[in-house]
């Protein structure tokens, strides 16, 4: 705030133009750098930029240029590394393997070589994933008892819980009846009443709800 209270605006303005080209040529760093080991330094920055280009960078041409001298220099900055969400990472574990892309699974062994605890996990929820889509209820004892022994807290904490109701765990991975249809219902009434709360009278929601949609 003090920065922003003492400083002109011109030299705001100016900082920003500097600092945005950098963030645009931030994605392709780590290429820069591979191609400038690779040349040995003989490269010129008029080939990188046209090379990245390609790529999809969208900057100018200088920004590439003082990126090169600064290798050249050994002043670069070192590539942040592309660390992928855990949203990110949940998302390649529960998708089936068919479905991924290659990028995606090679990101996906790179977590799990960098975190063992990542990987326990990955390989538990890929086998539960695989009880519930082809409801292989009897698998599910020796699942538990793998994820009590030596699974990451969070998951043998859920498979304590599943044991608890084991019976009706296992007859929902099992049979072909489920409350599905129960509590479609009940979030159209819901969505009814909210939709003329307030405004209409208990007739017509009555009416509503019994009327097929």
């Amino acid at each position: 705030m003090r920065r922003f209270r003492d400083t002109d605006l011109d030299q705001l303005l100016a900082s920003a133009r500097d600092r945005r080209p950098n963030g645009v040529l931030e994605p392709f760093k780590a290429y820069l750098n591979a191609r400038f080991t690779e040349a040995q330094g003989q490269v010129s920055g008029t080939r990188l930029f046209l090379e990245i280009r390609e790529r999809g960078y969208r900057g100018s041409r200088q920004v590439v240029c003082e990126h090169l001298a600064a290798l050249r220099a050994g002043t670069a900055e070192p590539v942040r590394a592309d660390i992928p969400s855990p949203r990110k990472i949940t998302s390649w574990i529960m998708r089936p393997r068919d479905t991924l892309t290659e990028s995606q699974e090679e990101r996906l062994l790179q977590v799990r070589l960098a975190c063992p605890d990542i990987t326990r996990a990955c390989d538990l929820a890929r086998a539960f994933a695989d009880l519930v889509r082809h409801q292989r209820g009897y698998l599910l004892p020796p699942w538990i008892r793998q994820a009590e022994q030596d699974a990451p807290k969070p998951m043998s904490g859920f498979a304590g819980f599943l044991r608890r109701d084991l019976d009706a765990v296992t007859a929902g991975l099992i049979l072909p009846w489920s409350s599905g249809v129960v509590e479609g219902h009940v979030n159209r009434v819901k969505t009814l009443k909210r939709a003329i709360y307030g405004r209409a009278s208990f007739e017509l929601l009555r009416t509503r709800i019994l009327t097929q949609p």
